[in-house]
């Protein structure tokens, strides 16, 4: 039961809180929303009633009629609640973000103002919901079931709405999000969480648990605009937010204080920063984001990846990218460039960077360009199962169907609905039907049928949209003329037509409801039309611009220029003045406060032919001068006078209760009470922006301001002066009229219904009001109640344009957020049956419409104005004649010429000695020149000779005024009353000095802060200087790099990469000591652990110094702080200031004076002028009623005194004549007397002058009378006398409030003095006792010069110790840093000892026989001889060092002998000389020894010299030290004495005496009811430091119980950052093993990075390759001689296998002849006898073996060839004709066995082969494949043959 009481107590505070805020934040106030909060609260009351006996169930709803925001209505008041409904929204907010979700299949929700619109997307009707706060909407999304939407709206504390679909109840309200607004809000997956982000100021990140309306977490999201948040579809813990130039990783963390979000940053790196639109998740945690480029990029972790671009390096989309959905393998991604494109998700996902860069390229797979003027800023997809449909918004003004099935099928994106988009700059209706037409800044202009509440047409052009005016009937009876401004200035008249009625004549049936016809087109302006306004008859049309004109053209079947008039401003409107005025004028408005009244120009009138510029106009000028701010003062002295009244009234009555004493002493306390400050009046600067206006009557005007000004309506009107200069003038409202509730939401535009009793007003804020008015009311003094409604945004939503329609039953509203809204004033009942029975109707098209060209139309921007187009041809036409001048005087100059060189012939015709000589013939132009010289010379005489002169007149004036005028700094004046003698005057103040130079020969020098600075500048540059060139010496002893000869030349762009690596090496290093510094200040920064915070620290110095000594100041052991220690130079600068404070105070009431005396000058002036208007007046009057004027006054000398200074030629004329009359006679008196007579005739002249006026208007107005008395003889008749009757009554009542004006101005001009003589006296008071305080001041002063020398010689003491003990300090540093730096050294040299050795280690290796050898080689000591150098002081050097390095010398030659004493033996035991390399051993290695044993010897000298020069810092750094404590105490003694000397002149100055001026109810030291006589015990405090004290005593009180309460808070912190650094060095070991086994996977060990990416470009490398390169040139040269000499080589194998192939045809040819034979022989040896055998037998055998020792020659000749082709063949390989396929190989060569020789027999054996004469060729293809019978068959004998 407890609970359920806590949950409606909850829920009652909420929503009591909740309507509060939401009735202040739309700008409503308090009282007027008290029912609907009272009723809110008992509905909400009992819900928590209900909700507290059972939990909230799924099924609970809140009712939207009580949430929704509602209209404020004056309390009071008539108006009705629904004075206005909702007709229709026609507009839509294209550039919100997210601005487009859908809940069904055919059901989209989108923003529009404080509205959210429920658009059906197949009837395309709407439903609304308003916003609850009142206050707009800040985003929207849908729960991913669609069973639920979220409307998070802004405003003061907004909350978030989630409704019920389709249901439209809101199910659940989040409240205490953020602060102002909601920026974005999304659904978990499984839409069971929530997550929100506000927008400025707090950036506030959200997690709800929305169903049961509870927050789960939240924190802070970044310190910029956030545009997105959204969970991971596959990390549920994890969110990502993007936005201005960030992207973010949360996670969700469990700590051991709770669930926790954890956010981590995205780097960019090197990539640019980028605004991030959107992002999509991918299932391993990488994030791929868009960019203002038009790549992806991807995230791992919270760094970037890789940048994804297409092939070539091109952008994936043109401008912004957005990735929005990542499904079936593809990333789908939407840019700016109106094109979708579906990217491979494999390849993103394992995309890595190329070598070139961290880029990666990748084409898409799809891709489907929705338009080309098209920009997507958000896709939503279908909620049905499988679809592939998405609706996508542009923000260019409309919604898209689009189908991603992306088949041969899929249908072309389809435009589902267009509007305008960005800010409406022109709207305005029909008079004749309910249509509407807009333009804005998409270059289009829409006509809309708002009663059927549809688009009718629209038409684009090329600029952008910034005025409309739809023409009156008097201009159109039709109705169908729009005249549009454009922002080139170009002026289109466009008519509107219904096509459908055009077919009647031209038999054509077009499409559409109406279509807009360009009739003509002009450009008067170059900059933006503003403004467009027809004249009240119709007859003239006025465009402004804010190029500063407004242009005048003649209304007519066509639209001819009259004029154009400059005004002082940008235009924002033009009003020309109703029927009601008798004249025709023009009211324009400028932007920056002025407003110009233009007189209606004459069509008929003559112009000047150069320009259409209008100067002769007659214009009258009025610019606003601020009166808020002493608005808002009168307001306040009335509210203090009304206090004062009250507190009066309580003082009286508390008076009846008390005695008389006390009453009376309590009433001269509550006297002394001081006023509060009145407000200051404040002039704006820059001026406030002018936003609407419209005239009241003739010459007056009501104007709303913005800016400071707003909240008032100014009554103002043109001022009579019209004389003065623009930037000059200064016109102030003579009335005004309070706006409520409008101090910042001013009024940006205002109509009027056609009835006159409706006043509607469009607000700054998006509200827009109507205010009930009485018929006739100009004055708006009916103006009180109103109706309010927020309807467009509230931040961006400014209502530029209200109209209401011909019959005013609707109001249509457009405003900067792109919104259009229609309202009737009718119920929705009836606007039904109006719907039904009347339409909206286009007009007809005009006669000969189809049968017209189109006009032609200015599309150039840099087209030229009408005006520029005229002054051109002008131009042209003035160049033209001219040149037709310079043509007619070239051809006189050539005429003339002509006869001149007649003349000349005939001169040469003439006989020598009458013939003319050419000088003759010329023009003598020294002539001319003398004369200018003559002029000239007498000019300088005369200047030389009155030089003289005129410097002695120019010295003594300067030196008279230097004495008489510039030694004061004001003249006194002095101020008379008029009726009184009381009289004020100026102070007489002297010129005063500049402080700086009184001050600037009295510093004296406070410390040695140079001296201290300049310390250690001096001890780093010793420090730097102090590293030994030795050091440098022993680091090139070590290493011996020798540089490699730069012999080869590097091309171009080698050098340019190494200059590129270079670059970028130094980049990386850069960086990398950036990095460095960063963090040696971050460790800098870093406290101590035993450091306090500087804040305790300062709380406690500043305790110490104010409340630790409670000691009075006149106690003997007090101290005085030394900030508060007071010095001369101080006590005069606060003597200098007080004077500088009396002189400003004297000096601001000097001023005030001689504006009251300015203002009595023009009060006479004014009194004279209306002493004139009276006796005209009395012209007309009888003598018995005139009365008698009040007597004029005049101006005392004393009142102008600068008058005297005042001279003219005149004037000096009149001084000479009267000092040449007198100078005879009075010559004792002088120059004085002369000057006092000129001034006494001057003031009688001056009197003579006031006075001649007044006998004429008596002697005219005596005429008068004389003539009325004549016509009193004659009969008047009744009339006459009536009309005489009435003029003398209006004469007498101008003449009575003219001479009451006098009188009433003169009595206050009497009491505006009194009021200043009175604050003089107050002013005089103070200074007194300013005075006093200057004498105290100034005694004190002198006290203190008197201690200057004393404590100057003190200080110089102490600064002299304290500097000496400064450079004591710094020596002692310098030399502690050289003791390190020596250490340093000794320790490197001992490491290069220790590399040596292992050196020589290195270079023996395992097994050396001579290693014993050659390390006692190495390790012998030898007495050295010193190097002497070069130059003689390095020769004394070397002596000195020899001189003290004589015993090091002694103790090494004892070693020396004692090593050379032993005996050292070789590997077979003989004794080796260690200057000889033994034999065995290698010479190099030997040597090699040598030169490590003289570095040896070289590291030890250096050694031996370091340790010595560390002996010897040390022993400095010791004397030091004992020197710098004996000179600290020192120092403190002689701050003890000027401790004594501070102390003394503290006494000195307490003893002075001081005035302290006290009324008696300031003394409260009483002893027995009365003042004691003797008041030296007294203390004398400040009121205000009492009751100061008084409340600090509280103040501590609370801070000691806010102290402990700090201190537990901070114990708890204290432990939480030791848990934190725990977990923080955990998470760092295991990054840095995470780094190492990274390191290790990519380079196989641990790797300095800053190295890696610190390394340049090697030049010896480079070199390198170069030389690589130059032998490879050579080489492949090389290579192709060899081969033209195989090419030869195969050609010639190629002629010797032509040769053995036919060779082998005859071969071929030879074996068949002997097989022919063979059969022959096998014939006939048959025949033969026996008888032949035996000696044929011998001498076949003598043959066989002759032919066989052939053959076997041929052999071998043949094996020889084979050899040499074989060895041809592998070196250039075949060369084959083209398309011969490669010979086979070569087979072996056949044996024949039986044989010592080779031979070949035939197949019988009988008969030898005959030889074969000649070399036997290579054998070829013919020759591979030899048969058996070829190989067995020989030859027959030579017998045979």
């Amino acid at each position: 039961m407890s609970c359920s009481v806590r949950l409606g107590a909850a829920l009652d505070s909420t929503l009591t809180a909740e309507m509060e805020e939401n009735a202040t934040s739309v700008g409503e106030p308090a009282e007027s929303t008290q029912n609907v909060l009272q009723e809110n609260i008992e509905v909400k009351q009992q819900e928590a009633e209900e909700g507290s006996k059972q939990h909230r169930s799924a099924d609970m709803y809140y009712e939207y009629e009580e949430l929704r925001s509602r209209p404020y209505i004056t309390p009071d008041s008539e108006i009705p609640e629904n004075l206005l409904h909702l007709s229709h929204s026609f507009g839509y907010d294209s550039g919100r973000r997210g601005n487009l979700q859908l809940l069904d299949d055919r059901t989209l929700i989108f923003i529009a103002g404080n509205l959210l619109v429920l658009l059906d997307v197949s009837t395309k009707e709407q439903r609304y919901l308003r916003s609850c706060s009142g206050g707009g909407i800040g985003c929207i999304t849908a729960h991913p079931s669609k069973e639920y939407f979220v409307v998070a709206e802004k405003g003061k504390q907004p909350d978030i709405i989630v409704y019920q679909h389709p249901s439209l109840r809101p199910f659940c309200i989040l409240r205490a999000g953020t602060e102002r607004a909601y920026s974005f809000v999304d659904f978990n997956p499984d839409g069971s969480l929530l997550a929100s982000v506000g927008s400025a100021p707090d950036y506030m990140l959200t997690l709800w648990d929305w169903k049961k309306e509870k927050v789960m977490l939240s924190c802070k999201a970044v310190s910029q605009e956030v545009y997105r948040v959204s969970f991971s579809p596959y990390n549920p813990g994890m969110l990502t937010s993007s936005g201005s130039g960030h992207i973010k990783f949360w996670e969700t963390a469990s700590t051991f204080t709770g669930l926790k979000l954890q956010g981590l940053m995205g780097h960019f790196g090197k990539t640019p920063s980028t605004d991030i639109e959107g992002f999509v998740e991918l299932p391993d945690g990488k994030v791929v984001s868009g960019s203002d480029w038009g790549n992806l990029l991807l995230w791992d972790g919270n760094a970037i990846k890789v940048e994804i671009c297409r092939k070539e390096g091109r952008n994936c989309h043109a401008g912004m990218v957005q990735p929005f959905a990542l499904e079936d393998g593809q990333l789908m991604t939407t840019g700016s460039d109106g094109a979708v494109r579906g990217w491979d998700f494999e390849s993103i996902d394992s995309a890595d960077s190329n070598s070139d860069g961290s880029r990666f390229e990748l084409e898409p797979m799809n891709e489907m360009v929705v338009g080309h003027n098209v920009c997507l800023s958000s896709l939503v997809r279908s909620s049905l199962p499988d679809s592939f449909i998405c609706f996508a918004q542009d923000s260019r003004g409309a919604i898209w169907k689009l189908d991603f099935s992306f088949t041969y099928t899929t249908p072309d994106p389809e435009c589902l609905f267009t509007f305008h988009a960005g800010a409406i700059q022109g709207l305005d209706v029909s008079r004749k039907s309910h249509l509407m037409a807009t333009t804005a800044l998409d270059r289009s202009v829409k006509v809309f049928d708002f009663l059927a509440k549809r688009e009718l047409t629209s038409t684009r052009f090329n600029q952008d949209g910034t005025a409309l005016s739809w023409a009156p009937p008097l201009v159109n009876e039709s109705g169908s003329l729009l005249v549009t401004g454009f922002e080139d200035g170009v002026v289109r008249l466009l008519e509107l037509y219904d096509p459908q009625r055009l077919h009647v004549v031209t038999g054509r049936s077009p499409n559409g409801d109406a279509k807009l016809h360009l009739k003509q087109a002009f450009k008067p302006h170059n900059a933006p039309v503003t403004a467009i306004a027809y004249e009240r008859n119709g007859e003239i049309l006025a465009t402004g611009s804010s190029d500063s004109t407004v242009f005048f053209f003649t209304v007519g079947e066509k639209y001819n220029p009259i004029g154009f008039v400059h005004v002082p401003g940008p235009v924002q409107a033009l009003e020309w003045s109703p029927h009601s005025h008798s004249e025709s004028r023009l009211l324009v408005l400028c932007q920056n406060g002025h407003v110009v009244e233009v007189h209606s120009p004459d069509p008929e009138a003559q112009r000047p032919t150069e320009t259409f510029q209008l100067s002769e106009l007659p214009s009258l000028y009025f610019r606003f001068r601020s009166i808020k701010s002493r608005i808002k003062r009168e307001e306040k002295i009335v509210q203090l006078q009304e206090m004062r009244e009250k507190k009066k009234k309580e003082r009286e009555e508390r008076m009846k209760a008390l005695d008389q004493e006390e009453n009376q002493e309590e009433g001269e306390e509550e006297e002394e009470e001081e006023e509060e400050e009145l407000p200051a009046i404040y002039i704006p600067d820059p001026p406030s922006p002018l936003y609407c206006g419209f005239y009241s009557q003739p010459g007056q005007f009501w104007l709303s301001m913005g800016g400071f000004d707003s909240g008032f309506l100014y009554h103002c009107k043109f001022s009579e002066k019209q004389d003065q200069d623009l930037d000059q003038r200064q016109d102030e409202p003579f009335d005004f009229l309070p706006v409520h509730n409008a101090d910042d939401d001013p009024i940006r535009s205002i109509t009027f219904s056609s009835n006159g009793q409706l006043l509607l007003c469009g607000m700054h804020s998006g509200f827009i009001r109507v205010y009930p008015l009485q018929p006739g009311d100009s004055g708006l003094t009916s103006m009180q109640a109103y109706w309010a409604l927020s309807v467009h945004d509230n931040q961006n939503g400014h209502v530029r344009h209200i109209r209401c329609s011909y019959d005013d039953h609707f109001v249509l509203t457009a405003g900067e957020d792109g919104n259009i809204f229609s309202f009737s004033l009718l119920p929705p009942e009836e606007l039904e049956e109006g719907l039904q029975r009347k339409r909206a109707r286009v007009p007809s098209p005009r006669a000969g419409l189809e049968n017209e060209s189109l006009a032609l139309d200015i599309e150039d921007p840099a087209a030229y104005s009408i005006e520029t187009a005229k002054r051109k041809l002008e131009n042209d036409r003035l160049r033209r004649e001219a040149g037709l001048k310079i043509a007619a005087k070239h051809k006189e100059l050539a005429e003339l010429q002509k006869k001149f060189k007649q003349l000349l012939n005939d001169n040469q015709s003439l006989p020598e000695h009458v013939r003319l000589k050419p000088a003759e013939l010329q023009l003598e132009r020294r002539f001319s020149e003398q004369a200018e010289r003559v002029k000239a010379h007498r000019v300088r005489e005369v200047r030389k000779q009155m030089g003289w002169e005129e410097e002695r007149c120019s010295i003594a004036l300067s030196k008279l005024q230097d004495w008489f005028k510039d030694s004061l700094e004001t003249s006194m004046v002095t101020v008379v009353a008029f009726h009184t003698e009381h009289r004020v005057s100026t102070y007489l103040l002297p010129a005063r000095a500049d402080a700086s130079s009184r001050l600037r020969d009295q510093r004296r020098p406070s410390c040695l802060d140079g001296d201290k600075a300049a310390g250690p500048e001096c001890r780093k540059s010793r420090v730097e200087s102090a590293k030994d060139s030795s050091i440098l010496e022993k680091e090139e002893m070590l290493h011996h790099p020798q540089a490699r000869p730069a012999v080869i030349k590097l091309t171009n762009r080698q050098i340019e990469r190494l200059r590129k690596a270079a670059e970028r090496a130094e980049q990386a290093r850069a960086k990398i000591e950036k990095r460095k510094l960063e963090w040696a200040q971050l460790y800098a920064e870093k406290p101590n652990k035993d450091c306090e915070d500087p804040q305790d620290v300062e709380a406690i110095r500043e305790a110490k110094e104010n409340i630790g000594d409670l000691k009075l100041k006149s106690d003997k052991d007090f101290t005085l702080p030394k900030h508060l220690r007071m010095n001369a130079e101080r006590k005069r600068a606060e003597l200098i200031g007080l004077e500088e404070k009396i002189f400003e105070k004297q000096t601001e009431m000097n001023g005030r004076i001689v504006a009251l005396r300015d203002s009595k000058v023009q009060l006479v002036s004014q009194l004279h002028a209306q002493t004139q208007q009276v006796h005209r007046v009395q012209q007309h009057l009888a003598a018995h009623l005139h009365r008698p004027p009040p007597a004029l006054p005049a101006m005392l000398p004393e009142e102008t005194p600068e008058k005297r200074l005042q001279y003219s030629n005149l004037t000096l004329k009149r001084y000479k004549a009267l000092k040449e009359q007198r100078l005879q006679t009075i010559e004792q008196e002088g120059a004085t007397y002369l000057l006092e007579q000129l001034e006494k005739e001057m003031e009688a002249e001056e009197d003579d002058s006031v006075k001649q006026g007044t006998p004429t208007m008596y002697s005219s107005g005596t005429q008068e009378e004389e003539k009325t008395m004549e016509e009193e003889g004659l009969e008047l008749s009744e009339v006459e006398k009536e009309l005489r009757r009435e003029e003398e009554i209006t004469l007498l009542h101008e003449q009575d409030s003219l001479l009451e004006q006098m009188q009433s101005s003169v009595c206050q001009f009497d009491a505006e003095l009194m009021l200043l003589r009175h604050q003089k006296l107050r002013l005089n008071w103070r200074l007194k006792m300013a005075d006093l305080r200057q004498l105290t001041l100034y005694q004190e002063l002198r006290f203190l010069k008197d201690f200057e020398r004393r404590e100057d010689r003190l200080q110089e003491i102490l600064n002299g110790r304290i500097k000496e003990e400064g450079k004591i300090t710094s020596d002692l540093e310098e030399l502690h840093e050289q003791l390190q730096e020596k250490q340093k050294d000794i320790a490197k040299l001992q490491e290069g000892e220790k590399g040596l050795f292992a050196k020589l280690q290195s270079m023996l290796g395992k097994e050396n026989h001579f290693e014993e050898f050659l390390t006692k080689v190495f390790k012998k000591k030898i007495k050295r001889v010193k190097k002497k150098e070069q130059t003689g002081s390095e020769e004394e050097d070397s002596d000195e060092d020899d001189d003290c390095d004589d015993d090091d010398d002694d103790d090494e030659d004892d070693d020396d002998d004692d090593y050379d004493h032993d005996n050292d033996s070789d590997v077979g035991g003989s004794a080796l000389d260690d200057s000889v390399c033994p034999p065995g051993c290698e010479l190099e290695l030997f040597e090699n020894t040598l030169q490590l044993r003289e570095s040896r010897l070289d590291l030890e000298e250096l050694l031996a010299k370091e340790k010595k020069s560390a002996e010897a810092l040390k022993k400095e750094c010791d004397t030091l030290f004992k020197k710098e404590k004996s000179m600290k105490a020192s120092r403190k003694a002689a701050e003890d004495d000027l401790e004594l000397i501070n102390r003394e002149k503290q006494q000195k100055m307490n003893e002075l005496e001081v005035v302290v001026p006290l009324r008696l109810h300031q003394i409260k030291f009483v002893l027995n009811g009365s003042v004691p006589s003797d008041l030296s015990p007294a203390l004398v405090v400040d009121v205000t430091e009492l009751s100061r004290l008084k409340e600090r005593i509280k103040q501590l009180q609370a801070e000691k119980s806010q102290q402990r309460d700090l201190y537990c808070e901070a114990r708890k912190h204290h432990v939480k950052l030791i848990h934190d650094r725990r977990d923080m060095k955990a998470q760092i070991q295991v990054l840095e093993q995470r780094c190492n086994q990274l390191m290790m996977l990519k380079f196989g060990r641990l790797v300095d990075l800053e190295a890696l990416q610190t390394l340049s470009g090697n030049r010896t490398l480079e070199e390198l390759k170069q030389e690589k390169f130059i032998r490879e040139a050579g080489y492949a040269k090389e290579i192709r001689q060899w081969d033209m000499k195989v090419e030869e080589a195969h050609e010639a194998l190629m002629e010797v296998t032509r040769c053995n192939t036919e060779l082998l045809f005859c071969k071929t040819n030879l074996l068949d002849k002997k097989k022919q034979l063979e059969q022959n022989l096998d014939a006939r040896q048959k025949k033969l006898t026996r008888t032949f055998e035996d000696s044929r037998r011998r001498v076949d055998e003598e043959e066989i073996q002759r032919l066989q020792g052939l053959v076997k020659k041929q052999s071998q000749q043949a094996k020889a060839l084979r050899r040499e082709i074989v060895l041809l063949s592998r070196q250039g390989g075949q060369v084959l004709p083209p398309g011969r396929a490669p010979l086979p190989p070569l087979p072996p060569l056949p044996t024949f066995k039986g044989r010592t020789h080779t031979g070949l027999q035939s197949r019988q054996g009988a008969h030898p082969i005959p030889p074969i004469q000649g070399p036997l060729p290579p054998l070829t293809l013919l020759s591979m494949t030899p048969t058996p019978a070829d190989e067995d068959q020989s030859v027959l004998p030579n017998s045979a043959k």
